[in-house]
């Protein structure tokens, strides 16, 4: 009986421990299941590292700005996943491109269309440009014109001259006149004299029949107009040859209008052009460009591009300032693909675009293309890109910085392979520079290659018209100019710099982009002039740090401007042309440091 109670107890102790045994193993088995896709999940929202594109070692756990130089930070996971379908693409997942803010387009044909803003002259129309010179020597003995402005008429008299010269060879002719018959080639020969002196043959005839010289003769205004030149008084002697007068014809007048570089191929002859003059406020005038000029300045980089306007009132007056605007016809008649030009990374000599090559997911691969004319806000592309094609135009940095870092073909790095970061300093020596009083000392690179600073220097050249436009107080102008400013900004090559040059270039192109187009879009002058200061002190540090070419640069102080704080400019004088107070504070200012 004992043993069977002992089974009984074994059994039921078994039972007991099947049971717990299976309840502690069927709840463990799901817990552990929760606790890897727990696991999993916590992984895969595990934070996006961010890094910068020129200082690789930064890393952050969120999007935001590198604290060394300033550019936006990409996530460096987005350069890690998948494999691109292409081994020079660049593969970004979903979200990394929603965190980048990668937006993209369909290239697409349109008609470009330009308005292109001209600043001008009014000048005399040099087909009425009379000169008179005296064309035989003697004594002024009258004038009948004492002062330039005033109007004369064609064939009116200007000036009375006594011409021994002229005496003697109207003796001549009295002379020949009796050898007429025997020796009419001697006779011909007195005659042909007289004419090349400016004698009309009424005035020969004159002569054969009074058969006495004639002692003065007339200066004659050959065409109605101003006199602009006087260049003689009573009793001057003159040579043959020598200026008199000067007449011009203002009936007519031309109004030159300076074109840069990249505004030219949008202008044509017969482009219709809008303007107006300071000195007739309200009124808009309209007229056909009717000549391109075939020259660039070689000092200012624009040409001429000249309308004609008729001037019956004489209200217009040579030296006046106009502002106007050319509407190209060649947008109108053309269909081009066009791209943003928030979709180009530009290197000075080649434009890069990113392309996208896998329609499913954000896979971009780097190209470079051949661009057009400029149209507003868009760029023609004129080779590389094809309709229907999808392209990055916005994030495209971000996208070009992910590829640097993975060593594919990127805007500085077109071949692929391992690059040069910011912490790589290489061979590059450093040079302290003195900086100007008030200032911190600037690093300046031990060789700037020759073009770049020529290329530097246009854009201090344009520079200095938008600073006479702040002197000027003319809001509208300093927009105009500052657009140049960034225009010839956009055409520096930096691919010319190498190693911690390029990366000091790049630090002071931001600061200089973004200030220029806020002094472009502002349309007071009070905002301009704030603005103007910070880009004064990042331009003043670029040329100190790369150089010009062979122009000695002053950096000019106003201590009363910005809130009596004080603030700095460039000229290309000593003279204190004040950007900042303008006509009420002209002179107000003295050089702090002369650059050579």
């Amino acid at each position: 009986m004992k043993i069977v109670k002992d089974n009984k107890w074994t059994i039921g102790a078994l039972i007991i421990g099947i049971l717990l045994g299976w309840l502690f193993f069927h709840s463990s088995a799901p817990e552990d299941t929760t606790t890897d896709q727990r696991a999993e999940h916590e992984h895969a929202e595990e934070e996006t590292i961010w890094t910068c594109s020129m200082h690789p070692q930064i890393r952050e756990d969120e999007p935001g700005q590198c604290p060394i130089c300033g550019m936006d930070l990409i996530p460096l996971s987005s350069t890690q996943s998948g494999e691109a379908i292409d081994p020079d693409a660049i593969a970004m997942t979903e979200s990394a491109a929603k965190l980048a803010d990668i937006q993209t387009m369909t290239v697409t044909r349109g008609t470009p269309k330009r308005t292109v803003y001209l600043q001008g002259k009014v000048q005399a129309d040099e087909r009425n440009i009379a000169e008179i010179t005296a064309r035989f020597g003697g004594r002024i003995e009258k004038l009948f014109v004492n002062f330039t402005g005033e109007t004369v008429k064609k064939n009116e008299k200007l000036a009375t001259v006594y011409s021994p010269g002229l005496i003697a060879a109207q003796r001549e002719l009295l002379e020949a006149m009796s050898l007429k018959q025997s020796r009419p080639s001697l006779y011909e020969a007195a005659r042909a004299k007289l004419k090349l002196w400016d004698l009309s043959d009424k005035q020969i005839a004159a002569i054969e029949q009074q058969s006495e010289p004639q002692l003065y003769f007339d200066v004659l205004a050959p065409i109605s107009g101003t006199v602009m030149k006087r260049h003689v008084s009573v009793g001057d002697y003159v040579k043959e040859g020598s200026a008199l007068f000067q007449v011009i014809d203002l009936s007519t007048v031309w109004v030159m209008f300076d074109a840069y570089e990249s505004d030219l191929p949008w202008i044509r002859v017969g482009d219709p052009v809008e303007f107006t003059i300071q000195s007739r406020p309200g009124k808009t005038f309209k007229a056909n460009a009717a000549f391109v000029d075939p020259m660039i300045n070689p000092k200012t980089r624009t040409a001429k591009v000249r309308v004609e306007l008729s001037n019956a009132q004489r209200d217009l007056k040579p030296e006046m300032f106009a502002r106007g605007r050319l509407h190209s016809n060649i947008a109108e008649s053309s269909n081009k693909l066009l791209i943003p030009k928030t979709a180009i990374l530009w290197t000075g000599k080649r434009a890069v675009v990113y392309v996208k090559v896998d329609a499913e997911s954000p896979t971009f691969r780097y190209r470079e293309i051949t661009l057009g004319a400029e149209a507003g806000d868009f760029y023609v592309a004129a080779d590389g890109l094809e309709p229907g094609e999808e392209i990055a135009v916005h994030g495209v940095f971000k996208i070009d910085a992910a590829a640097q870092l993975e060593g594919k073909p990127s805007m500085m790095n077109p071949g692929g392979g391992d690059i040069r970061t910011a912490h790589d300093h290489g061979d590059m020596d450093m040079q302290t520079e003195q900086a100007a009083p008030g200032t911190e000392k600037e690093t300046r690179p031990e060789s700037v290659p020759t073009e770049f600073k020529e290329q530097l220097t246009q854009v201090y050249n344009v520079y200095l018209e938008m600073k006479e436009a702040f002197v000027a107080s003319d809001a509208e102008q300093v927009s105009t100019h500052a657009a140049q400013v960034s225009q010839t900004l956009e055409a520096v090559d930096m691919a010319l710099l190498k190693g911690d040059a390029h990366m000091l270039w790049m630090d002071q192109l931001n600061s200089l982009n973004e200030t220029i187009s806020q002094i472009e879009a502002a349309s007071d002058i009070d905002s301009q002039r704030q603005t103007f200061i910070t880009f004064n002190d990042t331009f003043y540090k670029t040329i100190k740090a790369f150089g010009l070419t062979d122009i000695t640069v002053y950096y000019q102080y106003c201590p009363m401007a910005d809130s009596n704080q004080g603030a700095y400019w460039l000229s290309s004088t000593k003279e204190i042309r004040n950007p900042y107070f303008g006509e009420s504070m002209l002179k107000c200012g003295e050089t702090r440091e002369t650059i050579e």
